[in-house]
């Protein structure tokens, strides 16, 4: 009794879930007998295939309701999968529930009103109790949403590799474009230095005469004065002006070398202060350096704040009041800084002059009065400053005065190392000693003219001259000289190949080499101090510097003795 229960039961169970799959509207349910034809047609397949269940039984197979042209695909390629020829139509629909394996695909049915409805089918065989087949069951759900989400997916893809097409195009170009202004830039470098080697080689020659000239003895007459007084002026305004250019073309192609650090700004500023403060006089300007409350340390390149604070205190006194007063305070600025400001009791700028303060060339109306400028200088020093991580700004009141400032990140103050200098102190000449040998290797007449009169000013020196490097270096060989000047641009063999020489051949070694080039570029600088060269000059002279460079080179050489001593020194 209990089996017969359990059996009712079971049937019972049966008959509910096959009455709620026929009646679900979310599953498409299609029964047909052995041969393909439609026996049960649910509720889901009604309302998604849009035909009534009285229309297909007994009518159609479920291929007849499907694409035809996926019905052809699939037939072709089960064929190839099974290696037999199977027809498109019903049998490929159930060619492997046939043979009893399970199957589920994807396909497309035709809707009564036309349309297409995308369905994820799953189709399996229905057997008696025989394990003969009777008919074939096709489950199947609307795939509308993810065949939709695929094709979504699909576009998406094409547009991204349409975009990494695009980008890969653009990342050709921006390469071509970068290299082509890399190569610009080279040009652009190559020739700034080849214009300043050209204009600063003439104007040695004007500067080196006139500073002569105006040193002599008997002194030039007031007239004569007058006349050299204007031709230094111009000289060295010119001179400012190709530094200035050669200066913002570097910055402007990224060739400017940093060299930061925590450095004190009371250093700083006193050397400012010293070398302003003759200017200042000149014009009758007081300099007023505010005490520090405390001591302030900056993140920066020395020379380049050196650079930035002489050029905003020589506008502030160029643009300043007669009788008027520059005024330099230090204070804690907002976000770890430190502010630096130089304020002047000049006449002022209204607020359009502030706007096109920083515009290269642009001299604020000044290109007719008396101050001389290239109106370059405080785009350098804004480009400087903004170098080293810091800010400019500046503000005016017209008929009061101008106020620029700085602003560098703070710093904690450095540990100083100071090495001992292993020069020692220059000697006195003494009645009856002999003189010390220069050899200048120069193919220029006007530079070895001006040369050669500098030297006559010593009574210390005689002078040997050559006019291209492989004759100078034969003379190093056979006068032994103290000290060696070399031009770079020599015709044969360049400075530096004859430098290459000399410090390759025991009996010049140790001779110390001073460059005097008109390449004066940093890049040209920093070259010849990593070739070997004791000291790097630059054209045209400047007649104390180039004195104190032979003082501390015919130092150098009086410690290191001749080419036995050095050897001697090298061997203990």
């Amino acid at each position: 009794m209990n089996a017969g229960l359990s059996v009712a039961k079971l049937l019972l169970e049966a008959d509910a879930l096959q009455t709620a799959i026929h009646n679900s509207a979310n599953f498409c349910s299609i029964a047909t007998d052995v041969n393909g034809v439609i026996q049960i047609f649910n509720v889901g397949a009604e309302r998604m295939l849009g035909y009534s269940a009285a229309e297909v039984l007994n009518h159609v197979t479920p291929a007849g309701l499907a694409d035809p042209q996926e019905d052809v695909e699939r037939a072709a390629a089960l064929s190839l999968e099974a290696g037999v020829q199977i027809q498109p139509g019903f049998e490929a629909l159930v060619f492997k529930a046939s043979r009893g394996i399970e199957d589920s695909y994807d396909m497309t049915f035709i809707r009564k009103d036309g349309s297409r409805l995308p369905v994820s089918m799953s189709v399996s065989a229905l057997r008696d109790a025989g394990q003969n087949i009777i008919g074939y069951l096709l489950m199947g759900t609307d795939n509308t949403a993810r065949k939709q989400a695929e094709r979504e997916q699909a576009l998406l893809d094409q547009r991204l590799r349409e975009q990494q097409l695009a980008l890969q195009d653009t990342n050709v170009e921006l390469e071509a474009a970068r290299a082509l202004a890399e190569k610009a830039n080279l040009a652009k470098s190559e020739f700034l230095s080849a214009m300043s080697h050209e204009l600063r080689t003439p104007l040695n020659a004007v500067l080196g005469f006139a500073q002569l000239l105006a040193s002599d003895k008997p002194p030039p007459t007031t007239s004569q004065q007058r006349s050299l007084d204007q031709i230094l002026k111009g000289g060295w305004y010119l001179l400012q002006l190709i530094n200035e250019i050669l200066d913002l073309a570097m910055i402007e192609s990224g060739k400017v070398t940093m060299s930061q650090e925590s450095m004190g700004l009371a250093e700083v500023l006193k050397d400012c202060q010293t070398l302003i403060t003759p200017q200042a006089e000149k014009r009758g300007i007081r300099l007023f350096f505010a005490a520090m409350s405390e001591p302030y340390y900056v993140h920066a390149d020395r020379t380049r704040v050196k650079q930035v604070m002489i050029n905003l205190l020589s506008n502030a006194i160029k643009y300043n009041r007669r009788g008027g007063m520059v005024i330099v305070e230090c204070a804690r600025a907002e976000g770890a800084r430190v502010r630096v400001s130089v304020t002047d009791t000049g006449a002022g700028l209204n607020a359009e002059q502030v706007e096109q303060l920083f515009q290269p060339f642009n001299r604020l109306g000044q290109e007719e009065g008396a101050e001389e400028g290239t109106g370059i200088g405080l785009v350098v020093t804004r480009q400087l400053t903004e170098l080293m991580g810091g800010a400019i700004g500046v503000f005016s009141e017209v008929g009061v005065g101008t106020t620029f400032w700085i602003e560098l990140a703070a710093s904690s103050e450095p540990v100083l190392e100071i090495p001992a200098s292993d020069l020692a102190p220059a000697a006195a000449v003494g009645a009856g000693a002999p003189l010390k040998t220069l050899l200048y290797i120069e193919d220029n007449p006007a530079n070895l003219s001006l040369v050669e009169q500098l030297v006559l000013r010593r009574s210390d020196l005689k002078l040997l001259t050559a006019i291209d490097g492989y004759a100078g270096i034969e003379l190093a060989r056979t006068y032994q000289p103290d000290v060696i000047l070399m031009d770079i641009n020599l015709p044969g063999i360049s400075g530096f190949g004859c430098l290459k020489i000399l410090h390759d051949d025991a009996a010049t070694a140790h001779i110390p080499v001073l460059a005097l080039s008109a390449n004066a570029m940093a890049r040209d600088v920093e070259k010849g101090v990593e070739a070997g060269f004791f000291q790097y000059l630059t054209k045209p002279i400047n007649v104390t510097q180039f004195m104190c460079a032979l003082d501390e080179a015919l130092a150098f050489a009086a410690v290191h003795g001749s080419p036995q001593t050095s050897t001697e020194e090298t061997a203990s």
